[in-house]
């Protein structure tokens, strides 16, 4: 399925459209009297969508104890008895940013008794056998609204490196070059290519196709041109890039800046 991208002014804009539906679903979900699971990605993209969703919970007074944060992905250190997840104190830790970026601000936003849970923020554990965190999310009923990002240089999303396969679940990975220079930008912390971690444990294709009733991509920036060229000309899922996969999702949102969609014509 073919998915034209919503082009707006600013990517401020993006982030509050993008929250805005996220507390739609969160309202809808507690006035149904059930769970709202959210899938959610780590990295600078989806900053202003949960620093915006933050001020609505704020704002709407919105009961959040009902939810539950499903992280896409960990950075993995490889042992002699296999693998195991960074420390999350590390920067780079996509359990940490779920702490610090997600978790904190939106309970902090949040009134006592309408907090998120700590036991309700959700990680792939990389011990796991691939699939547990699929059998997991499937028994708590789906993901509900997975917000999505892509990488700027190969597409890839979550972890997934170009040649992911469509039916792929959650595994640990071996992350791919570009995937790794990508990361090398996005972290300070990170000086030299030789310190970005070589694995990771992320969810799959499918896991996100299969598993989510709707999803929401934001794309902001001029180095994600390529992102929102890619994304807008497919029709179905590409393995050369994996955040085609929005195609085959339900309910999918593509929401990107004038930056972002400077390539495609309508944006000329």
């Amino acid at each position: 399925m073919h998915v034209p991208p919503e082009v707006h002014d600013s990517a401020d804009q993006v982030g509050l459209l993008a929250a805005a539906d996220l507390a739609a679903g969160i309202e809808s979900a507690a006035a149904a009297g059930r769970s709202f699971v959210l899938g959610c990605p780590s990295g600078r993209s989806p900053l202003r969508t949960y620093a915006h969703l933050a001020e609505l919970v704020a704002q709407r007074n919105l009961d959040l104890s009902h939810v539950i944060i499903a992280l896409m992905d960990e950075y993995v250190a490889r042992t002699a008895d296999g693998f195991r997840p960074v420390d999350a104190g590390l920067p780079h830790s996509c359990v940490g940013f779920g702490r610090r970026q997600i978790l904190a601000p939106l309970n902090a936003a949040a009134s006592p008794e309408h907090r998120i849970p700590e036991d309700n923020l959700w990680y792939p554990d990389p011990a796991a056998e691939p699939g547990a965190y699929d059998a997991a999310l499937a028994a708590a009923g789906g993901i509900d609204i997975f917000l999505l990002a892509s990488g700027a240089s190969d597409g890839h999303i979550a972890l997934n490196p170009p040649g992911t396969p469509a039916d792929s679940v959650t595994r640990v990975v071996e992350l791919g070059e570009q995937t790794r220079r990508d990361n090398l930008q996005t972290f300070p912390s990170f000086r030299q290519l030789d310190d970005v971690p070589r694995y990771g444990v992320t969810v799959g294709t499918a896991t996100i196709r299969d598993l989510s009733r709707a999803v929401v991509m934001v794309v902001t920036g001029a180095h994600k041109q390529v992102t929102v060229q890619r994304v807008a000309a497919a029709d179905s899922y590409e393995p050369d890039w994996p955040a085609t996969v929005l195609c085959d999702c339900s309910s999918p949102r593509f929401l990107a800046d004038r930056a972002a969609a400077a390539l495609l014509p309508a944006a000329s």
